[in-house]
């Protein structure tokens, strides 16, 4: 019933959205969010200030009769949704605020409620003063954004308060411990990158929770295969390594991915020496890697080829990703405006 109703909003929801809006949209990624991010902030008079928000517990707080008032749909099915409750147990749970858990429906009504948030910023202080200008820009990726200003004032005693406002009548709020005012020269971290200016360089790399986490991810996977083979081993891995280096290749990325492989490479041949506790060095280097083109020990297993004969699967090295810059999306652009067809087709074929 819900992947009914939203093949009828999402399109009201694209009309309505703000223009550097770009999470559960369809055709736009945080590449998207990274990209605007660029522009924004890249040239030498760009705003120098950062505004980061963070909403607190965004998808639990919203306010239903607000949601009721003004989302265009049957108001009867929404309101059944919205107050549907969850079980726990055989426990009722009753919800008087926030949107369904887990709906295909619920990303697009958290763009509804937060479509507006741009408008708000840039009315805050819209007036130029002599040669400074606001340099108010706004990006948004579901409930996380960033607003930029020409000084930490304008955005503590302008934007700041309309934020408030707007989220106030919607049933938000700021978290505090999170919501912070930096500059670019200090830079900041969004959607798993650092965004930061050195020596006048803009540069986006992938930050360093981001990086730590997914080592973390791997980590946990080798040592729940303790036992197993080195080959199934590096299938699982491959996957993983190969999914976020596609993820980063469109940042500065290229000494994330050389300390990547390194620690990688550290756990593995961990792995391999806990694996042979009685087996010498030498063994244990002969049995699991092999050298590869340039001299380097790679992590590999014996495998079949298509054709039967014998190969070997070798483990997926990040740093073999080539760096690419994403082309960003129109901001005004909309897959259900006919006057973009052609532009979509083309981004596809690129």
């Amino acid at each position: 019933m819900q992947a009914l109703y939203l093949l009828g909003l999402e399109p009201v929801a694209e009309t309505l959205a703000d223009p550097n809006s770009y999470g559960f949209r369809p055709r736009r990624s945080t590449a998207d969010a990274l990209g605007q991010c660029f522009i924004t902030l890249a040239k030498e008079n760009s705003p120098r200030c950062i505004f980061e928000g963070d909403i607190y517990s965004c998808f639990d707080q919203f306010s239903h009769p607000w949601m009721l008032s003004n989302i265009h749909m049957d108001r009867k099915i929404l309101k059944k949704w919205l107050k549907a409750g969850y079980m726990e147990g055989k426990r009722l749970f009753p919800t008087e605020e926030g949107t369904p858990q887990g709906g295909v429906i619920s990303p697009v009504l958290a763009n509804l409620v937060l479509d507006g948030l741009e408008t708000v910023a840039l009315k805050a202080d819209s007036r130029r003063k002599g040669n400074l200008r606001p340099k108010i820009n706004v990006v948004r990726y579901a409930d996380d954004f960033i607003i930029t200003g020409c000084s930490r004032e304008q955005l503590e005693d302008k934007v700041r308060p309309a934020v408030e406002a707007f989220l106030v009548e919607r049933g938000l709020r700021l978290s505090e411990e999170k919501t912070k005012i930096t500059s670019i020269e200090d830079g900041f971290d969004f959607l798993g990158a650092n965004v930061r200016k050195y020596r006048g360089k803009l540069l986006i790399r992938p930050s360093k929770r981001n990086i730590l986490d997914f080592l973390r991810a791997v980590r946990r996977l080798i040592r729940t295969h303790r036992a197993a083979k080195a080959l199934d081993l590096i299938r699982q891995l491959n996957s993983k390594l190969r999914g976020w280096a596609n993820q980063q290749k469109h940042l500065v990325s290229s000494r994330a991915f050389r300390y990547v492989d390194r620690r990688v490479f550290q756990a593995l041949w961990q792995w391999a020496k806990r694996r042979h506790p009685e087996k010498g060095l030498g063994w244990v280097r002969t049995k699991y890697f092999r050298t590869g083109p340039h001299g380097e020990w790679v992590f590999s297993a014996p495998t079949r080829n298509k054709d039967g004969s014998p190969g070997h699967l070798d483990l997926f090295q990040t740093t073999s990703v080539p760096i690419r810059r994403h082309v960003k999306v129109r901001a005004e652009a909309t897959v259900y405006d006919p006057e973009y067809d052609d532009y979509f087709r083309q981004r596809r074929k690129r």
